[in-house]
């Protein structure tokens, strides 16, 4: 009866295949999410530093791009140093950044005239290599431009976020599109938790991690990003089993 590989030999694996797909050059480390739902679905335990991650929202959100930015900020803000924000649309919104844990004294905006202008700022940023993590509100997002930012992320070690937003609905087809992101998430707005007593509870998200490589695509329903940038379980999800949940796991893309 053949033996199934140990768990350290699928590790290795993962690291000589991430070995590859960077040109040959180590991993630059992994950010974890510090929610063990979350972790024990990315290769690795986390986020992988020194890439390109893709963020777009769900509904209505894939226009405002409220959660999506939420969910950018709240990673963002578990990186180390300043991070650089691009944008076309004046409506970022610092206080609400704050509240998922990047306040406003690390943050570097570029207002810029066009996406085109935003690619090269988001690039150039990447490069630099002096950042926490460069964030770039896009429409659209080619190939070859994700794989510059890619490249670019990958030859300085800093995490690069593209956040998708659209002028319409049915303009949101295009994240269907691939790209060369290493992680493609889309982040959808619920009814907040519910309180013993009449009021607000934490917001909560349906995230869908719809590509990951060496991974599995998975759907999660949380809290959203506190003062920390953490998520969290829902009370009333945490005690129900893995298999329980509505979670829906599919194939990765």
């Amino acid at each position: 009866m053949p033996i199934a590989p140990s768990p350290r030999a699928f590790d290795a694996l993962r690291a000589a295949i991430a070995k590859i797909e960077a040109g040959g050059r180590a991993p630059k480390g992994f950010l974890p999410f510090g929610l063990e739902v979350l972790d024990h679905r990315l290769p690795n335990g986390g986020l992988a530093l020194g890439a390109l991650h893709e963020v777009a929202g769900g509904g209505n959100g894939a226009i405002d791009g409220t959660a999506s930015a939420l969910f950018a900020a709240g990673v963002a803000a578990r990186t180390r140093g300043q991070v650089l924000w691009c944008v076309t649309r004046k409506d970022l919104f610092a206080p609400s950044l704050a509240q998922a844990g990047l306040s406003a004294d690390r943050i570097i905006y570029v207002e810029a005239g066009d996406e085109k202008t935003v690619l090269a700022c988001f690039e150039e940023g990447l490069r630099h290599g002096g950042l926490g993590a460069v964030v770039g509100e896009v429409a659209r997002l080619s190939m070859t431009a994700s794989r510059r930012l890619q490249l670019a992320a990958e030859g300085s070690g800093t995490m690069g976020i593209a956040v998708r937003r659209w002028r319409r609905q049915a303009e949101a087809a295009d994240f269907g599109q691939p790209t060369a992101a290493t992680t493609r998430w889309r982040v959808t707005a619920l009814p907040s938790s519910p309180l013993p007593a009449a009021g607000v509870g934490r917001p909560r998200w349906f995230i869908e991690l719809i590509r990951c490589k060496a991974g599995e695509c998975a759907d999660f329903e949380l809290e959203a990003c506190d003062e920390t940038g953490r998520l969290a379980l829902p009370a009333d999800l945490a005690d129900r089993s893995l298999a329980a949940t509505p979670w829906q796991r599919r194939a990765a893309g």
